[in-house]
């Protein structure tokens, strides 16, 4: 091989840097705008709604003179919130572990099989089927198996998150490496890439979106699990404690706590929402 031949090799095309505007029917970027704050206007309209909304339940309940067994006022939720935060902190703590534990295992083994299945198709016939399996399958329904065969212990609940957040990163990979444009693999054959350049530099960049959208996915699967599963066994996780305060009508404290797990779900929101800005911004 002479010299031009290596350099021709060598220099393959990033089309991360000069992808299409749109990519097949995604679009992520009505996740990203949702993020930002356009002037003082949308923050006041913000804040408006939010009044109008929690004083208005604040109203309604003390007019009705709805119990607070049945119904609790806002202010009711937020001072069960702040008093039994200190309690309630090591239940978010287990929560918060099994789910990025069982997520990071999840998610990672997804990415690996999607990007080993792009590669051999023969193995997607045999594998996909029961990945189907496993998402048309509530997961919550296997954590009692688990729990008898594991013990009453996290172990089962991070192996539930990674089965529930898994297949979903894995399915959303895998199509959007499907939707590589084929003109551009050819391209860069013709320039010598091999099978490692073209997924790294083309069907990777390209297929980001979508993968960030399995993650998204993923992360709230793996949430609602993660909850679901404290509910089956053990004394500890967010989830025992909505069963318990439930059990005592204890409603305020019960909304407080659905307010640290919806904390939780904003967070995923944002933090791949921000992810798809700085790393799909090409999709706006």
């Amino acid at each position: 091989m002479d010299v031009y031949e290596k350099q021709l090799e060598e220099e393959i095309p990033d089309f991360a840097e000069h992808a299409p505007e749109q990519h097949g029917e995604l679009d992520i970027s009505s996740t990203v705008s949702a993020v930002k704050i356009h002037g003082w206007k949308q923050v006041l309209g913000i804040v408006a709604v939010a009044i109008v909304i929690i004083g208005g339940w604040e109203f309604l309940v003390r007019f009705l003179q709805v119990p607070e067994y049945v119904f609790p006022t806002p202010s009711a939720i937020f001072t069960a919130l702040v008093t039994s935060f200190p309690n309630n902190y090591p239940h978010f703590l287990i929560t918060l572990t099994e789910l990025v534990s069982g997520y990071v295992v999840g998610a990672s083994i997804g990415l690996v099989l999607a990007a080993v299945l792009i590669q051999v198709p023969y193995l997607e016939k045999i594998i996909v089927p029961y990945i189907l399996l496993l998402i048309t399958t509530p997961t919550l329904a296997l954590i009692p198996l688990l729990m008898l065969k594991l013990g009453f212990n996290i172990w089962p609940r991070i192996i539930a998150v990674s089965l529930a957040s898994g297949p979903m990163v894995m399915i959303n990979a895998v199509t959007g490496f499907r939707r590589t444009d084929l003109a551009k693999i050819a391209l860069a054959k013709s320039y010598g890439a091999t099978t490692f350049q073209i997924f790294k530099k083309i069907r990777f960049p390209l297929a980001l979106p979508m993968i960030i959208v399995g993650l998204l996915v993923g992360g709230i699967f793996g949430l609602i699990t993660a909850v679901g599963s404290d509910m089956f066994g053990g004394k500890m996780g967010l989830g025992n404690k909505l069963a318990y305060y439930s059990s005592l009508a204890r409603m305020a404290h019960f909304f407080a706590i659905i307010i640290m797990v919806s904390a939780i779900g904003i967070s995923i929101w944002i933090i791949f929402a921000n992810i798809g800005k700085k790393w799909a911004s090409w999709q706006e």
